[in-house]
């Protein structure tokens, strides 16, 4: 589990690996690779525990801590989570925007390699309900993420916190990602020239420039027996 820094399991058979990786996930993986290695490197990388970190660049983030970095690659953990939980890759760009917020409204702390994971299956989650009709609950994306429910719980009310309650992303906001991301991968040359996936999966109603942020939904789907 990832409390462990172990590498986490989750006792169903492999999915197929003829599924196609949606592109976001691998421009994404390679975005936050990215800003982890810099900012490891501004907190005295290789990274020695809670302590380090937070008595540097402030307390925000300390919620999604681990005691040590998972051997867990972040490009394998997004693709773990879009496999198991079967969410629209939408919710990768809009979990995306919400990492992207708390830096900026917290800019004293930082994305590094011991709450990184912590953040992705948090904001990922939370971008599901906001958009898919049909979602895991927080014990099954617990599970996948190889943390407890008890634990995914004060994460997701972390994060609300820290966002202030702000899960509204605009159809414009998520258009701009979505070019930032496909500039990126156009810039460091990954894979080919095309676009991000775009289609937003979302029982909302009333404006249809706002993706769904409705909190109150309580229709998850229970996971199925593991």
């Amino acid at each position: 589990m990832l409390a462990g820094g172990d590498d986490t399991q989750l006792c169903r058979p492999e999915l197929s690996e003829a599924e196609p990786t949606p592109r976001v996930l691998t421009i994404l993986s390679f975005v936050l690779e990215k800003l982890v290695a810099r900012n490891d490197q501004l907190t005295g990388q290789p990274p020695d525990g809670l302590g380090s970190v937070s008595a540097r660049f402030g307390k925000t983030l300390n919620g999604f801590h681990g005691v040590r970095e998972p051997s867990i690659s972040i490009a394998k953990y997004l693709e773990r989570i879009y496999k198991f939980t079967n969410c629209s890759p939408s919710c990768f760009v809009v979990g995306f925007v919400y990492i992207d917020r708390v830096v900026h409204r917290h800019p004293e702390s930082l994305v590094v390699s011991l709450n990184v994971h912590r953040l992705l299956v948090t904001s990922v989650m939370v971008a599901s309900k906001m958009l898919d009709d049909v979602h895991y609950n927080n014990a099954f994306y617990a599970r996948v993420g190889g943390i407890t429910n008890v634990e995914l719980n004060k994460l997701e009310l972390e994060l609300l916190f820290l966002l202030d309650f702000g899960v509204t992303v605009s159809s414009r906001v998520f258009e701009s990602y979505c070019l930032h991301l496909e500039k990126e991968m156009l810039w460091n040359n990954i894979g080919t020239a095309q676009k991000v996936e775009r289609p937003i999966t979302s029982n909302c109603v009333g404006d249809e420039t706002e993706i769904c942020a409705d909190l109150e939904d309580s229709q998850s789907s229970s996971p199925p027996q593991i």
